[in-house]
């Protein structure tokens, strides 16, 4: 399968994606971005519900062009049995089903990963769900809003004296998604380059994912029953770094809380009294003035426009960033170098932006082939080509609404 004169990390991998909305299809988008095949499998007539979320143009969701980019888009009925004894069909040359169905839907329908395994031992399963495959909670319905908030981070997200809110995007699916792609990885190693030969399930949970990013907290709270608490933009223990008012009411990011990096800030401020005290010296001390220090800097920062801050910072080698807004991403010079906004034609569309690819690759840095196709845009293609079907097998189950 591999072709050392290919430019794309994954060419020769066969992903099937039977996945809805974010967790599933994030994952996929990221496999389909460096070469992998991605054949993601959609409900006939409504197809995934994210080509109706919000922006639209027409009837399309400019979403969907983003996380269906570089995926052949089939349909099939997989609660028929015709549509699930073609999922059997179709796993015996796949690598890796990615899916994010509650909990034993799949085995209801015949398509668990047992079910699936007897027919391609070599098959690797990610399984995404809210609460995992198994527990006391693993039958609830659970979104990644839920996840995020039984994992922990939305406890810590906003400020004291206000409710939790919640990120501005899909984080934890987002976290989810990550996992599942290292894990297929991981477990691709294991069969193809260990040489195990054998494939396996992999159990992705949303919440825990999103714990797992929950830093020192388990053993804060086990040794020392600590609860870390909600507080803005700062960084409790982490001193200085927070958020400051600038000149012109525009905010600014700055990170001090490194010894060496806190006397360069100290200087670009103009308080080298604070930069020579010995009471600051390293962070657990400077924890203590957290306030005090604060103070001082937004004093500094709020006689300067942002621009101004950036640049005296910058001078002094101090970590420091203006808080970007969509508009703000699309200007940035550092963006447009790294080629972090890229277009792709849309039929009937046009030109459209959407992020480019990362990581970058030296070798095999992928690629954005074609935007999100139309609801079983490659029904000919994988049911022709790949599964060898006739013309008249295709219209045969078209009308039985299989696809």
């Amino acid at each position: 399968m591999f072709d050392e004169k290919s430019k794309e990390l994954l060419k020769g991998l066969r992903v099937l994606e039977m996945g809805t909305l974010i967790a599933g299809p994030f994952a996929g988008r990221l496999f389909a971005d460096f070469g992998a095949e991605v054949i993601k499998v959609e409900t006939p007539g409504a197809g995934d519900p994210i080509r109706k979320w919000r922006k639209m143009h027409g009837d399309t969701s400019l979403w969907w062009y983003v996380q269906a980019r570089n995926k052949k888009s089939i349909t099939l009925n997989l609660k028929s049995e015709e549509g699930q004894e073609i999922i059997k069909e179709l796993i015996q040359n796949t690598d890796i089903i990615i899916e994010n169905f509650r909990p034993r839907k799949l085995e209801e329908w015949g398509l668990g990963y047992e079910d699936l395994k007897a027919i391609n031992p070599k098959i690797i399963m990610v399984r995404i769900s809210g609460y995992g495959q198994d527990g006391p909670y693993s039958s609830k319905p659970g979104f990644g809003s839920v996840g995020e908030s039984i994992g922990g981070i939305r406890y810590l997200t906003g400020y004291s004296d206000r409710p939790p809110v919640r990120v501005g995007v899909s984080l934890g699916d987002s976290i989810s998604s990550l996992y599942a792609v290292i894990s297929s990885m991981m477990a691709v190693y294991n069969r193809d380059i260990v040489g195990t030969g054998k494939g396996q399930y992999i159990d992705v949970a949303l919440y825990e994912a999103v714990f797992s990013l929950m830093e020192s907290m388990v053993p804060e709270f086990d040794y020392y029953e600590h609860i870390r608490e909600r507080t803005g933009s700062s960084l409790p223990g982490i001193v200085p770094s927070n958020t400051y008012r600038c000149k012109e009411d525009k905010y600014i990011v700055i990170g001090g809380n490194g010894d060496s990096i806190f006397k360069r800030l100290m200087k670009a401020i103009g308080r080298e009294d604070i930069e020579k005290d010995p009471k600051y010296a390293s962070n657990d001390l400077r924890a203590r003035q957290a306030e005090f220090l604060d103070a001082a800097i937004t004093e500094w920062t709020q006689k300067h426009t942002l621009k101004e801050a950036q640049e005296i910072l910058d001078k002094y080698d101090v970590p420091n960033g203006p808080i970007y807004s969509i508009s703000d991403i699309f200007e940035d010079v550092h963006y447009q170098a790294r080629e972090m906004i890229k277009e792709v034609e849309v039929e009937e569309l046009g030109k459209l932006k959407m992020p480019g690819i990362m990581p970058k690759f030296s070798e095999t840095p992928g690629e954005i082939k074609w935007a999100g196709p139309k609801l079983g845009e490659h029904n000919q293609e994988v049911y022709k080509e790949i599964l060898g079907f006739t013309d008249e097998r295709i219209i045969e189950m078209k009308e039985n609404n299989t696809i």
